[in-house]
């Protein structure tokens, strides 16, 4: 007779009766929610205020950020350059697009994402999307399905540990699943978006539900982090229009998701499991309740858009002194020290030129005799474009940006 096993114990989300019903508590969720509303008004306001140019070059960068911290949470570090190469391309400040093509391609989804939130979101369009990630039919070495859903056989777990030893965090729906999970998820999706003739869900949280419902059902051999994130920011950007009709979408890449889900990868990972697993969910309930990873979402937001806020102020520190320096007719020689300490930035920003600025450090990067240096460096500290601290040999000088705080100086 052949072997009968037990039916195996449910335990993941997506083994409930009562999937894929995601809900939250709406009263719980109201004073964190009415928190990230208030970060994310006052990061949209300070950007608004610091003018086109700059407010561009902000996009610019964090958009760069944004790209870096989505590959770096999968552990897959990107060459900068290319980066930012495909950056510029995509905001049309250069010709030519990066030589990488799947920084290229990770560029081109998280646009796609943002300036066409509006158009249809079909699986015919997350399927170019993963291709896009993964150019050359390869993640690493390994050769993936791409352009398609998963279609192995296998069991697709989320594992970590040595060989051998590992540990499984997750196991998805079988590949033979995953055409309907997505078919219900993307309908969904359709059904709750801010134009839908329905009470719609709150943006947020409804930016955190997409998340982890695709990322529950991992749809994908590789790249699911990437496309889910991208995802939520999807989510944000038809919100965003909703708000207001005027405002750019893109601008949802400054509130750096994912740059601060990288800083707290652990606890994203943790948030993530926690809710994907059926911990206290009775089998008899009829809907799944995710309020604690809504509320980790919606926290995170927070922080994000407060994060940014600060990369806001710099940027406008930096521009009212550059033309406060354009006014005091500084030689070619200051502006590139000047340039140089500015990008430093300050302890508060988690940068700062190390050690200050000294005479010797000038002539050397100048590439000028120290007597010029002494001139140059004497001739803007009587401007009030740099500060002074020590004395003697342990003299040094950082840049005059009222708030900055810079390093401790040493000797």
């Amino acid at each position: 007779m052949p072997t009968v096993h037990p039916p195996q114990t449910p335990r993941y989300i997506w083994q409930h009766t009562a999937w894929p019903q995601l809900t939250f508590d709406t009263v719980a969720l109201a004073p964190a929610l009415d928190q990230a509303r208030l970060e994310q008004g006052r990061l949209l306001g300070l950007l608004g205020a610091i003018g086109l140019d700059q407010a561009n070059a902000v996009q610019r960068d964090l958009w760069v950020q944004e790209a870096l911290a989505t590959a770096a949470i999968e552990g897959e570090q990107l060459n900068l350059e290319s980066l930012r190469s495909s950056v510029a391309h995509r905001l049309s400040l250069s010709d030519a697009p990066g030589a990488d093509r799947s920084v290229d391609g990770l560029v081109q989804v998280m646009g796609d994402a943002l300036s066409n939130h509006a158009a249809a979101l079909n699986l015919d369009r997350l399927c170019r999307w993963q291709s896009a990630l993964f150019p050359g039919g390869t993640s690493g070495i390994a050769r993936i399905a791409v352009g398609r859903v998963r279609g192995h056989a296998d069991a697709m777990q989320i594992v970590s540990g040595a060989l051998g030893r590992e540990v499984v965090h997750y196991e998805a729906p079988p590949s033979a699943q995953v055409t309907v999970e997505m078919t219900r998820l993307l309908a969904w999706f359709e059904s709750t978006g801010p134009a839908a003739d329905v009470s719609a869900v709150n943006g947020i949280a409804r930016a955190a539900l997409v998340h982890l419902w695709f990322e529950s059902i991992h749809p994908f051999e590789d790249g699911n982090g990437r496309l889910g994130r991208a995802l939520a920011d999807m989510a944000l950007a038809q919100e965003m229009h909703a708000q207001d009709p005027q405002a750019n979408p893109a601008l949802v890449r400054v509130y750096g998701m994912a740059h601060q889900m990288l800083k707290s990868r652990a606890a994203y990972y943790d948030a993530l499991n926690y809710a994907q697993r059926l911990r206290g969910i009775a089998p008899e309930a009829s809907a799944i309740d995710v309020t604690p990873w809504v509320l980790w979402f919606v926290q995170t937001f927070t922080r994000a858009c407060i994060a940014s806020q600060a990369v806001v102020r710099d940027a406008a520190d930096k521009a009212q002194f550059r033309l406060r320096a354009a006014q005091c007719q500084t030689n070619e020689r200051q502006r590139k020290v000047l340039e140089r300490l500015l990008e430093a930035g300050h302890v508060g920003s988690g940068g700062g030129f190390l050690g200050g600025m000294s005479s010797d450090k000038y002539a050397k990067i100048t590439s000028t005799s120290k007597a010029t240096a002494t001139r140059d460096l004497a001739n803007l500290l009587a401007n009030g474009l740099i500060r002074v601290e020590g004395v003697g040999k342990a003299t040094r000088y950082t840049v005059n940006v009222p708030g900055w705080v810079q390093p401790p100086l040493k000797g």
